[in-house]
């Protein structure tokens, strides 16, 4: 017996079951699936669903089970919405059930290009993509403006996390153009006239996904589809294997552009804001993307211009609700866990004592996969000091930071318009520094904190500096900067044969489109032995917000939001890698 019960919030919703108006403690997924169903279970059922603003109670379902009431299978149980007075009954044969033995994500945004007109959207999209699938019980790495080598071995991460049966998804969202039936994402550094050999092919990636004998492979690529003129490069590939579950969804049709819309101060992709309304849905994704189709297709502002495309081979009725359901030999799936939480490890909280008796605490929260924040905080200081800042500066030399996104009184400033002091605890009192692009890191990440003060009866003011080391976070870990592994390059580029052409200048990709008011409907792991007792370290990963704290500030936060951090210390992720190595070393 299933009871279906679906939310859609921003904090994304919490669910928890009742029956005869007492909780059932294991009972918080949106489906209540009984096994094994008795008289025992008979009673009247419904569900609280919550989020840190708001609460709401499903209709209340009575579920009747006589003695000669007979289960062969599993049910769907629902209330019929139009019967008045009392709840009618429904029992439909539950359908084949589809697994994942996991569920992996890539999402990519380009916008801030060197040679090429900037974009707004791909940071709002990647985030809200990244809230939506987390949701859905993916592994989630989001990654903003990428150069070509720097993309490649982002791309070679995400192949290392896919594995037998394992859902794998790319989000693409930029500059792109397609020729001869191939996509190609543009990376930030493509020069002024660019061709394929500048940029990544989408099928290429295709097949090197298939190889891994994923369970789906979904492609979602909101990038214009316009033919580049002036590149003579003829893809030359390998024919795809015949498999039946590949999913593309392009955001426009071919030889069309796609566009960006904005919304006050934020800015959507029009294929983001139509498909993030649909895609906690359970449909076959297929089904999901018609009726986002359908939904564009009605929006007067987009008719003539912008059209969904749906192009897939899935023969099954597989849907990014599918549960996950681990293989029986978790060496591989351990595996992939420890590769995920190194992109996704925070430094700990930490005080840091100056000799003056101030002390002042570090926080660190991660916007984006390569994008963290850093916040400072006065914790203590004397009675005979006043005016006391602490600052952040002198940051590693592999990090191009912009000063104007540092030591800022509130995130806004900094140049996130995603994250709000709401965020963070203590916001009158601390300030933000925002570092972006931390897949360039080559060495440990370090800056001087900078401690600016007076004393009582002075008039000049004393400064202490101490310089502090928080290693490689986020990210970082994964050395996508690199230059080493050229085979793994050519895997996916070497493929590609040029016809000796001079390139010229290519027509620029996406067209911004502003419109207000908006109308109301358009809004390298190897395998690893006994490490089972890791794989449950790998769960607390935070499915409701892209807002990542360190483990020590998620002790200090209210209950309701200190579930899952999502993270994994400095000192776990070294204690695992360390006992990686000694496995692979016996």
């Amino acid at each position: 017996m299933v009871l279906p019960c679906y939310a859609v919030g921003d904090p994304p919703p919490k669910y928890q079951w009742f029956r005869n108006n007492r909780i059932l403690p294991e009972a918080n997924e949106p489906y209540l699936k009984i096994n094994g169903v008795t008289t025992a279970d008979r009673g009247d059922y419904c569900c609280h669903v919550f989020n840190l603003h708001h609460e709401v109670w499903s209709k209340v379902v009575s579920v009747e089970i006589g003695p000669n009431t007979s289960f062969n299978g599993a049910f769907f149980v629902s209330t019929d919405e139009d019967s008045s007075p009392g709840t009618q009954l429904k029992a439909l044969h539950w359908p084949i059930e589809f697994y994942a033995t996991d569920k992996v994500a890539l999402l990519m945004g380009n916008m801030n290009y060197l040679h090429h007109k900037q974009l707004k959207a791909p940071m709002v999209d990647v985030h809200e993509l990244t809230n939506l699938l987390r949701q859905l019980d993916f592994k989630v790495v989001s990654l903003l403006d990428l150069t070509r080598l720097e993309m490649h071995r982002a791309v070679n991460e995400f192949l290392l996390l896919l594995d037998k049966g394992v859902y794998g998804l790319l989000y693409y969202a930029g500059h792109g153009y397609e020729n001869y039936g191939n996509s190609f994402m543009v990376p930030v550094d493509a020069p002024g006239s660019y061709t394929s050999e500048h940029c990544l092919c989408v099928q290429s990636i295709l097949q090197l996904m298939q190889k891994k004998q994923t369970g789906l492979n979904v492609f979602l690529l909101d990038m214009c589809r316009k033919r580049n003129m002036h590149d003579e490069i003829i893809p030359q590939m390998e024919a795809l294997r015949v498999t039946a579950n590949i999913v593309y969804g392009y955001a426009t049709c071919p030889d069309a552009e796609a566009y960006e819309i904005s919304q006050g101060e934020l800015t959507n992709g029009i294929f983001i804001n139509f498909l993030k309304k649909r895609l906690l849905e359970d449909e076959k994704i297929t089904v999901l993307l018609d009726k986002v189709a359908e939904d564009m297709g009605k929006c007067e502002l987009t008719k003539g211009r912008q059209a969904l495309e749906i192009r897939s081979s899935l023969s099954e009725r597989r849907s990014l609700r599918d549960l996950i359901k681990p293989p029986k030999h978790q060496d591989a799936y351990s595996a992939r866990n420890l590769q995920w939480a190194k992109a996704h490890a925070l430094p700990e909280s930490s005080y840091v004592h100056f000799e003056c008796g101030v002390t002042v605490r570090l926080g660190f929260a991660a916007e984006f996969s390569n994008i963290m924040i850093i916040y400072t905080r006065i914790e203590q200081t004397q009675k005979d000091i006043t005016n006391c800042e602490a600052r952040l500066a002198d940051f590693s030399e592999d990090l191009d930071v912009d000063l104007k996104h540092t030591n800022k009184e509130c995130p806004e400033e900094t140049g996130s318009i995603l994250f709000t002091i709401k965020n963070f605890d203590y916001p009158d009192k601390c300030l933000y520094t925002r570092l972006s692009g931390l897949q360039k890191l080559r060495k440990e990440l370090s800056f001087s904190i900078c401690l600016q003060y007076r004393c009582k009866g002075m008039e000049d003011s004393i400064e202490e500096k101490k310089v502090v080391s928080i290693g490689k976070p986020l990210v970082s870990k994964l050395n996508l900067h690199g230059s080493e592994h050229q085979n793994e390059y050519i895997s996916i580029y070497g493929s590609l044969q040029s016809s000796a052409s001079e390139p010229s200048q290519l027509l620029i990709r996406d067209s911004h489109l502003t419109h207000s008011p908006l109308p109301g409907s358009l809004r390298s792991c190897n395998s690893l032995n006994d490490l089972d007792y890791y794989s449950s370290l790998y769960r607390y990963r935070n499915k409701s917000t892209n807002l990542y704290y360190s483990t020590q500030e998620q002790q200090n936060k209210r209950p309701v939001s200190a579930e899952a951090t999502g993270l994994m210390t400095k000192e776990t992720i070294e204690g695992i890698t360390a006992q990686f190595k000694s496995l692979n070393s016996s």
